[in-house]
This record gives structure tokens, sequence and C-alpha cells, in this order.
């Protein structure tokens, strides 16, 4: 059996590069009390949806190797939520065109809505990528090890984080304010 450790790797990758951004939106959050509106909301919902592709592929190769109607699906639907995260993030962007301040702190010269625009258009190549080298790229003889389930649960907790942070914002209101200054259940 050949082995095709790249493409597990990649996919792992894929997961803890958005489990990084989503980290250190939630500690600007926290540390610095700067409350997303309903935009990055959406976003941080795009993110933690593409990394779920991701995720998906590491979990379907649990045996050892994957499908190639599972290896798109989860590539796939990764395409999908960063094509409405690039949408929301380029509406976003698009408000703040004669704001020269912005929205939050801006971090290494971005605002984190023009930082996920561009996080959204990597997936979309990185998984356009994956699909034409599908046949190099697909995991094959790996093992689904600690590692691999120490980087989904990692990926699970941060959504359920994001969860209870965006209901503490939110709270039983449908309607997050434009500019959220407090949690509406603290």
């Amino acid at each position: 059996m050949t082995t095709n450790r790249f493409g597990y790797l990649a996919a792992h990758l894929f997961v803890l590069a958005y489990c990084v951004v989503l980290l250190m939106s939630l500690g600007i959050q926290l540390l610095q009390h700067e409350l997303p509106c309903p935009l990055c909301l959406v976003q941080r919902m795009a993110m933690l949806l593409a990394a779920g592709g991701a995720a998906y592929v590491i979990v379907r190769s649990r045996e050892g190797e994957i499908s190639p109607v599972d290896y798109m699906a989860g590539y796939g639907f990764a395409v999908l939520a960063a094509v409405g995260g690039m949408a929301m993030s380029a509406r976003q962007v698009m408000l703040h065109l004669t704001d020269p301040v912005g929205y939050g702190p801006p971090v290494l010269g971005l605002h984190f809505y023009t930082w996920a625009l561009i996080t959204f258009l990597v997936v979309i190549v990185f998984c356009a990528l994956s699909f034409v080298f599908a046949p190099r790229l697909m995991p094959k003889g790996v093992s689904y090890g600690a590692a691999s389930k120490a980087v989904v649960w990692l990926l699970v907790a941060i959504a359920a984080v994001i969860v209870v942070m965006t209901f503490l914002q939110e709270g039983f209101h449908w309607v997050v304010p434009d500019d959220p200054t407090e949690y509406a259940l603290l």
C-alpha cells in the first residue's frame, strides 16, 4: 500500500490555522473587550464550517484511506463556507472603506475582517489545488492517532466556546447590535 501523508498533514494544518485565527479573535474579545459585531460572528461561523470541511477529511480517513467522494465532499464544503464567509468579509471591508479607523484593533496593519477575507481566499485556493492534485493528496496509509483526535477536538472546543460567548453576548434576543458594547447576559 502506498502512503500519502502530505494530504493528511495539509488537512491538519488547515484546521490548526483556523484554530489559531479563531483563538486570536477570542483573545481580543476577552482580553481587550472588543465584542464582535454581527458580521464578525457570521465570519467566525464560516471559519468554523470551513475548518469543519477539513476536519471531515481527517475523520473520514480514520481507516488509513479516504474515498474520493469523501475527500471532495469535505473540501467542497470548505469552499462553500469560504465563499459565504468571503461575501460577509467583503461586505464589511466595503462598509469601512470610507472609515479610516475601522472597527476593532488592527492586527499587523489590517483589521480582522480584512484578514478574514484573505483567509477565505486562501481556503478557496487551497481547496482548488486539493481538487486538482486529489489523486496525489488523498490520505492513504495514514494513522488516525492522538494528534488527529487532538486537532479535531480542539476545533470542537473552540466552536463550543464561540457558541457560549455568542449566547452571552446576544442573550435571548434575535439581533446583535451593530456596535456591541456589553454582554446581554452578564
